[in-house]
């Protein structure tokens, strides 16, 4: 697609005033690909933007967060990626990409026109989950002159489980995602987060349950094989030379039932692991575990997403927003 054939935005399944337009992308083996990237604009622009990427099983919908960085003069930019919600075509695997890098062509487009196009000279990278994963590879490799700040939130950085499962468990995997990447991996996902957070299931959100399913998506060996791949690399050192911070929820728990465990904490992701590993995406990180946050902390309870805000705020103040 050359850049004077994009499509013209639409008015957003978030309506007014977010708009999406479409990136059209090389066929892959499954036919026709597409991302999308979502866009609200700021009433007092500064020059500035934001580029947000959302995590596995996931969608961009988190209008809120979006709002906090507009009512800073923001320009908010949001990626579906390929396979992803906005993204997603009815005939592909959801979600399923042999190799993380393969995102680089979404991300690429939409750093390009969100710099090039709309002229902003200081972009800072936002992500989620397997997106702070995703994200921080990707400005490893482009070393973007504009990205003047980064943040991750909850990232996936290893591999929860037992030490087992993390080495010579890791080895076998790999080794099946080679031969055999479309095998399901059998696990169990008991939709609590799911639920904790959606508005029909005793949560305050909003979100459409085919893009972001309360028992998430198949996970195949091919695709958790590049997950494996992307913590190896990221374990052995990034050098994102901007500032990050990584905010996480203070603790994990791993609650079979509906209950207080279920909406304090990061029942998706290990604490642990993000706290050992964050400091190996670069040479300046801030890392704030803020207590009673769920995995995705700007969706928490309003006292600890109040502090959740409160953290970037001061982190944007020190690093950034001079």
């Amino acid at each position: 697609m050359t850049h004077d054939q994009e499509t013209a935005a639409v008015v957003d399944v978030l309506g007014e005033p977010f708009l999406a337009e479409t990136i059209e992308l090389p066929d892959d083996d499954e036919g026709p690909v597409v991302a999308t990237l979502v866009t609200r604009r700021a009433e007092r622009p500064n020059g500035r933007a934001v580029l947000h990427v959302h995590g596995f099983a996931d969608y961009f919908f988190q209008a809120e967060y979006a709002a906090w960085w507009c009512d800073r003069g923001y320009d908010f930019y949001a990626l579906d990626l390929r396979k992803y919600g906005r993204s997603l075509l009815p005939h592909q695997t959801p979600n399923y990409v042999v190799d993380l890098a393969e995102h680089h062509a979404e991300i690429d487009e939409a750093w390009r026109r969100i710099t090039e196009r709309d002229g902003h000279r200081q972009v800072v990278a936002s992500a989620h989950s397997t997106g702070g994963l995703t994200l921080p590879l990707w400005a490893h490799d482009r070393q973007p002159a504009e990205l003047v700040g980064m943040v991750l939130n909850s990232p996936w950085l290893d591999l929860q489980g037992s030490a087992f499962l993390r080495t010579i468990g890791t080895v076998a995997l790999k080794q099946l995602g080679q031969r055999q990447p479309r095998r399901a991996i059998p696990r169990t996902v008991n939709g609590l987060y799911g639920s904790s957070l959606h508005r029909d299931h005793g949560g305050e959100w909003d979100f459409d349950l085919t893009w972001k399913p309360l028992e998430s998506f198949t996970v195949y060996a091919g695709w958790l094989r590049a997950v494996r791949n992307g913590h190896a690399r990221l374990q052995a050192g990034l050098d994102v030379a901007c500032p990050v911070l990584v905010l996480s929820s203070g603790a994990s728990r791993w609650p079979t039932v509906m209950g207080e465990d279920v909406h304090g904490n990061d029942i998706v992701l290990d604490v642990a692991h993000i706290r050992r590993w964050a400091t190996a995406i670069g040479t300046h990180v801030t890392y704030v575990a803020v207590p009673g946050a769920r995995h995705d902390v700007v969706l928490s309870r309003p006292e600890p997403r109040e502090r959740v805000y409160a953290e970037l705020e001061r982190w944007h103040t020190a690093y950034v927003g001079s």
